[in-house]
Order: structure tokens, then sequence, then C-alpha cells
């Protein structure tokens, strides 16, 4: 069956769709019909437009959401900056910097686990390039969270939208449109400027929980178009879930005199800035719009490759993608290697060797990959690999030599695993963190994986 089997069971609702036209309430008649913005919304509420895109974008571009809550978002005293910052990544930011640029292939051995770190003060930029001052570029990180954020608390990026993928730990994610339940094997992506936080799910508060993030600074995460595939096939849009209305009710009289304290933390510019109100920022009690979080099971990824010859380009491999502004070319895909079959006659199966004008940060979620090897100083769940632009790479030369004299059968590879990749247009620019501080980087990535290669060429004699 084509969906994950989770250990960790679903508890919420969700709407199934992509980029669709939800609308959602969590008491009955909260929701304006037939206009946005009456002189008296129901129940007394507030209406609030969330715009994602500009207001005269294209239609079919267009990103927004009324939402209808207890207290307008606006409600609260001036941000100041967070001081101290919770880690290196906002106490000095790292695109504001200069970021080491290398041509070297790298490695990562997994990332260590934080005990006392939650989601945000465990994100850690491992790589990224342009500027979120005008909306240009990218930003990839790692998290690690020992514990959940705080209950009255909630984080947003103003910087871009966030793809989130975890790797080891399940999070429940409530955000002011609603819960998401996201698990390993599952990825969300939260828009820019929604407000959420992040709870470890699991008996006892959950967790470690650790994975990969990508933000994304420029536009918007799409489907890839599928040209001559047809009309279905990859990420299929009915299978993407966006949360339902929910809300909780925590104020008083006005919107300054509430009996509990909540800090809400942006995240503007790299820099994190906090402001203590007093209502609760997750007070929507419907919504109606375009502009939403949601989640995705990989499970369901519809994988497409050769019946005949040759390996595919990894493009077809893509989940979603965030196009640049030159057809065909993106700021970031998202491409993920799930399990599948290989049949092609007279082929070297797994990716073949290449250098590319994309930059391709990997991550492996579970299990192991058919181009690398595994073990002590392989590639492993829990760590990256980073090939920067025209940076070759390719099968270390276990892979090559097994896949080269391997029975050409069809045999289905990764059963329980699962690969990713973050590819960019953009030269990457790695941080000091992911380049020093971590100290994960594998120095004999290089020579561990293609110092044995061999040599099989002979010259003809004829």
């Amino acid at each position: 069956m084509p969906v994950t089997s989770f250990d960790f069971k679903e508890k919420y609702q969700y709407q199934n769709g992509f980029d669709s036209y939800f609308e959602t309430e969590a008491v009955p008649g909260a929701l304006p019909v037939g206009h946005n913005s009456p002189q008296k919304p129901p129940l007394g509420l507030y209406a609030e437009k969330l715009s994602g895109t500009a207001f005269t974008a294209p239609r079919h571009e267009n990103k927004q959401t009324w939402l209808y809550r207890i207290l307008p978002a606006c409600a609260h005293p001036p941000f100041t900056e967070a001081v101290p910052a919770p880690n290196e990544s906002f106490a000095e930011p790292p695109l504001r910097r200069n970021l080491h640029y290398l041509p070297n292939q790298l490695r990562w051995d997994p990332f260590d686990h934080e005990d006392d770190t939650d989601f945000v003060s465990g994100l850690h930029m491992v790589a990224g390039a342009g500027d979120p001052t005008i909306k240009q570029g990218c930003a990839m990180y790692v998290y690690a969270a020992g514990k959940s954020m705080d209950e009255r608390s909630a984080f947003y990026s103003a910087d871009g939208e966030l793809l989130v993928v975890p790797q080891e730990g399940a999070l429940e994610i409530r955000t002011e449109l609603g819960w998401l339940l996201v698990r390993p094997m599952e990825v969300c992506v939260i828009p820019r400027g929604v407000r959420y936080r992040v709870v470890l799910a699991g008996a006892g508060g959950g967790g470690p929980a650790r994975g990969y993030a990508l933000e994304l600074f420029q536009g918007r995460f799409v489907l890839p178009e599928l040209g001559p595939i047809g009309s279905n096939g990859l990420a299929n849009a009915r299978d993407f879930q966006a949360p339902v209305a929910s809300f909780d009710e925590d104020c008083g009289s006005t919107a300054f005199d509430g009996p509990n304290e909540y800090v809400v933390t942006g995240k503007f510019n790299h820099v994190l800035y906090r402001t203590v109100q007093r209502h609760t920022p997750f007070d929507v009690v419907a919504w109606h719009g375009n502009y939403y979080p949601y989640k995705y099971d990989l499970g369901r990824f519809n994988t497409i490759g050769t019946i005949s010859f040759d390996h595919p380009d990894p493009s077809i491999f893509t989940v979603l993608s965030a196009p640049s502004d030159h057809p065909g070319t993106s700021i970031a895909d998202f491409v993920v290697f799930p399990p599948r079959w290989l049949v092609g006659e007279d082929t070297f199966r797994p990716p073949w060797y290449h250098r590319n004008t994309m930059s391709e940060f990997m991550g492996l979620i579970q299990g192991g990959y058919d181009a690398k090897k595994g073990g002590k100083g392989g590639f492993v769940p829990g760590g990256a690999s980073l090939h920067n632009v025209m940076s070759g790479h390719g099968p270390d030369a276990e892979s090559y030599e097994g896949a080269r004299s391997a029975e050409l059968k069809p045999v289905k590879v990764g059963e329980g695993s699962c690969a990713f990749m973050f590819e960019s247009c953009l030269m990457l620019g790695v941080t000091d963190w992911g380049l020093k501080t971590c100290q994960k980087v594998q120095e004999t990535y290089s020579e561990h994986s293609w110092g044995r290669v061999k040599v099989h060429w002979k010259k003809s004699s004829a």
C-alpha cells in the first residue's frame, strides 16, 4: 500500500489537496458568508488578512487567507532583539558575514542530539546563499531538539517559508491555522509569517528530535510540472494535507490585560526579535484561503523511472520545486529517493558520476543509499553531504564495483530507506558552524569514497 506505516499514529484531522482553496471553522457560524470583512464579523471576531504575495500578483500566483480571530495579531508591545541569542546561528547572522564557498566535496557524520534545546534554539544553519531582505536565495539547516517549545510561546519567520524534514522524532506543530503532526517520512511547509509552536510528540514529552530544514527566501514551493509524464505521478495534489481550524481561548477584556504572558519570537533578516503579549497567538476560530501550512507523506510519492535503459536525471524524483525566473531552473528543489524497482538493461543503475551547475545538499532519513556505503565514516541517517556547483561526485568505489558487476535482473533498491536532496541553482556558502563548530565534517570523505576507484581502461589492440 503506497503510504508509510507510522509507529506514531495520526491524531488530527486535515483537508486534502495542494494549492487548494480551503475554508474551515472550529465553531459553526464563525465564517462570514458572502464577504470577507463585514462591519461586525460573526461571534465578535476580528477579520485579519494574511497575504503571502503582493495584492496584485496574478490570480494563479496570488496567496492569501482570511483569518477570523479573537484578537488581531498586531496587538502586542514592540519587538526587541532577543539577547542573548539562542545559538550561534542567530548570534552572528550567517548571511551577513563571509560564508565559506568551497569547491570541495563535503560530508558530515550524524549531527548531535541536544538535550537542552527546543526547535528554535536547536536550529543551526549549515549552508546558504542570497539575502532575505531582497527576497532572494535560500538557507539549509539541521535541527536538534531535546524539549518542546514553551507552552506560551510562538515563532515565525519573516525571511521565508520553511520546509521541515524530520529524521528522528515526531513533531506536533501548533500553527495559527491548526495542528500538524509531522513524523519521520513526512515533511511539512510552514509559510512565511505564520506563527507556530513545535511540541515533541510522544509519551513523557517526546523527544529527542532531529532533522533538516530549508528556508526559502524567494517565492514559494509548488508542484513541478509533469510535462510528458501526463496528469498524474510524482507527488499527487490529493496527498497533501492542510490543518483544520483549532483555537485556544486565553485573553482578557482587552489585548493588553490578559491573565497570561505569551512570548512571540520573530526571525527578521536572520536576527531574532521578541515581544511579550497578554493573549494567545493561537486564537484563529475560522479561516478561508489558499495560504496555509501543509504536510506530505513521502510514502505516497509515485516514483517514475526507466523501464528500458539508462538512469534518468534525478529531477524525476522532485517532490516540490521553487522556480527561479528562468524556466527549468530552481532556487530550490526538494528531491526524494524512496524504495524503487531498477530494471534497466545494460545499464549502470546507481546515479552516474557527474558535475552539476546546481548545488546538491543531501540527507538520509533512514536506511542506506544505493550509491554510498554507510557505516563508520560513511553516509548514514542524520548526516549530510554537500556537492557544490561543478564539484564532481558520484558512487563511491565499492558501490561502483558492485553495480558494475551486478547481475542485471529486476531488483528493488532502498527497502526501508529514504534519502533526499535539497538542490539549488545557487552556489552555497558553508557557515562556520557547519564547517568547524559542529565538528562533524568527515575530513577523509574524498579519499574514503573515491581514493580506491580502479582503472578499468584497456587500450584497444585493434
